[in-house]
């Protein structure tokens, strides 16, 4: 499974990009996208995705 970013939540900080230990975050057309074929929810990196961790608003990096 991988993560997602809800756009209408999204502030485009850009926080979570550069947390992201497998580059699967990305700006595209003004919107961060989380590419699923990239995210592994941080395992074996993190105990938790680091989207979410970092993320300055609540639930906008979710489960996909």
């Amino acid at each position: 499974m991988a993560y997602k970013i809800v756009a209408s939540q999204c502030t485009v900080c850009g926080a979570c990009e550069f947390e992201c230990p497998n580059a699967a975050i990305s700006l595209k057309r003004d919107m961060y996208v989380i590419d699923p074929k990239k995210c592994t929810e941080c395992e074996g990196h993190f105990d938790t995705a680091q989207c979410a961790v970092v993320c300055p608003v609540p639930d906008t990096c979710i489960p996909a």
